[in-house]
């Protein structure tokens, strides 16, 4: 899915009115339209209701009301809506969908957050339309909150996706007060107080359960805390014609399960055909990370998998490997950098530690290696004192896989990191590689754009999953080479951290979980 910025929307929606004719109060209308339709959609009553057990309603005469007998109720009860609506054309798609709303039969309290010499006129002409429908747009009265609480949904119309400062003291009252109660919160287009391109929080922000995106996806809603706030995006087409979109400038991208594809095996196919992995990892105190990378590796398909560990390490590390060729360091590092360019695709730095010798080697592979060099944990760490030497290589063919903590070793950058969408793809840009920046939603970037995965969860975060990504990656990468396969990696390393958390749960999944259902993560693709 192809992600918009707020200047590309607001250019494509200016397109749409001016040079193609469309009316703004038809594409208002369209949107409110489309929010309509989820908010009716949702059950009530919402996620935060309490209910104590089959028969917590009690009637007036004190009759416990059955399960049969509170279906009813709910079906007969009228729902009710609270619409927050900024003075802006935001809020203009919140005052529509609040007369639709009224117009099917629900109680609606529309409230207006702002100063009314300051409504566009569109918003203006959806006022008008509510009062002719019998609705008031009422001004927000901090002073008497009791009023607004106790809805069945609340609907965030404050702000679009213009929005680049911090929600006044009023708005963000009226954007924490959306969560009070225990309705639905439901937002238009993007929750009021997230930045629309880098999901950053901009002082405060509604927290939606749902939200209702207009035309395309915006980054901001996928990314950082914006992916937190969203919850679930829907988006929504409001009757822009598509050829207005320039994919060409398109920069950032959701990526999907029709995204990726794995080529299946030829039926006379053998171990050479489908790749060798070199992988430099391992050291006292963590010969796990040596071996879980191996193991992912040889359940991404890797055809040879050898793994390059110091000597005093090797018994334990041969005795955890069945699958892959376990060989101690040679004394000569010239004999290693041979065995290493013997592969298709080498990984570094799992559990490798940053002794003397380690530096050395990492430096002399990345100087004389030419195939796709993954560098990962003490990797990303020893390269830092290096960093030069990625702008020596060749572009793209060397993959970095840091977390937050490794990338402001990295790039410098303070930490957290407010834009990761636009920092990761300055780095990538600056040193010519392939960088995939970890975490919630890990963002893949090169050559200028940028890839979110939104596949993973919590219970993958644990010591050990970032070795899993880093073996499957160097697999994916062995069979054909291309920079696409990293974010193959990425998707299908998040998508068997999912099936493991269905099978064992967030708290109990182990890395070694996540790596038996990588296959079943492929097999969904084949």
């Amino acid at each position: 899915m192809n992600l918009y910025t707020a200047a590309q929307m607001r250019e494509i929606d200016r397109q749409a009115i001016q040079e193609r004719g469309i009316p703004s109060t038809e594409l208002m209308e369209n949107a409110a339209r489309a929010l309509v339709r989820e908010v009716r959609a949702l059950p009530i009553p919402g996620p935060g209701f309490q209910q104590d057990g089959p028969a917590a309603y009690i009637t007036r005469d004190g009759h416990l009301l059955t399960q049969e007998e509170q279906a009813e109720f709910w079906a007969m009860r009228r729902r009710s809506a609270i619409v927050w609506c900024g003075p802006g054309n935001n809020g203009g798609d919140g005052v529509a969908a609040a007369r639709l709303l009224l117009e099917m039969g629900w109680r609606v309290k529309c409230v207006l957050v702002g100063e009314r010499e300051k409504m566009t006129d569109d918003c203006l002409e959806m006022e008008r339309r509510l009062s002719e429908a019998g609705g008031i747009l009422e001004d927000f009265d901090p002073e008497d909150q009791e009023q607004y609480t106790g809805y069945d949904v609340a609907v965030d119309a404050l702000f679009g996706v213009g929005l680049h400062s911090e929600l006044r003291p009023d708005a963000a009252l009226a954007a924490r007060m959306t969560r009070w109660g225990t309705g639905w919160v439901v937002a238009a287009d993007v929750p009021s107080g997230i930045h629309a391109d880098t999901g950053d929080v901009m002082g405060t922000a509604v927290r939606a359960d749902v939200t209702i995106t207009f035309s395309r996806g915006k980054p901001g809603l996928f990314v950082g805390k914006g992916a937190v706030h969203s919850g679930r995006v829907a988006v929504a087409d409001i009757g822009i014609p598509d050829d207005l979109y320039p994919e060409d400038e398109c920069r950032t991208m959701l990526v999907e399960q029709s995204d990726i594809h794995l080529p299946h095996r030829p039926v006379d196919g053998h171990k050479g055909d489908f790749g060798k992995v070199f992988i430099l990892a391992g050291s006292r105190g963590y010969t796990g990370a040596a071996a879980l990378c191996a193991r992912a590796a040889i359940r991404g398909g890797a055809g040879l998998v050898t793994v390059s560990v110091p000597e005093d390490v090797y018994p334990i590390v041969a005795v955890k490997c069945d699958e892959a060729m376990v060989r101690p360091w040679p004394e000569d590092d010239g004999e290693l950098v041979e065995q290493a360019k013997g592969c298709d695709a080498v990984l570094i730095g799992p559990g490798l530690g940053q002794g003397e010798r380690a530096e050395r080697l990492v430096l002399t592979l990345m100087k004389e290696l030419t195939c796709p060099v993954i560098l990962d944990a003490d990797g990303l760490n020893l390269i830092s004192r290096h960093i030069d030497v990625l702008d020596e290589r060749r572009e793209y063919s060397t993959i970095l896989t840091p977390h937050d903590g490794e990338f402001a070793r990295l790039s410098g950058c303070g930490l957290p990191i407010a834009d990761r969408l636009g920092t990761a793809r300055s780095f990538a840009e600056a040193h010519h590689c392939l960088l995939v920046l970890k975490g919630f939603r890990t963002i893949v970037s090169a050559n200028g754009a940028c890839t979110i995965n939104p596949t993973g969860n919590p219970g993958m975060a644990k010591g050990g999953s970032g070795d899993a990504l880093a073996g499957l990656m160097a697999a994916l990468l062995a069979r054909r080479g291309k920079p696409d396969e990293a974010i193959t990696a990425v998707y299908l390393h998040g998508r068997a951290g999912d099936l493991a958390a269905e099978d064992k749960g967030e708290y109990g999944m182990t890395p070694s979980d996540l790596i038996e259902q990588i296959p079943y993560a492929i097999k969904e693709l084949i």
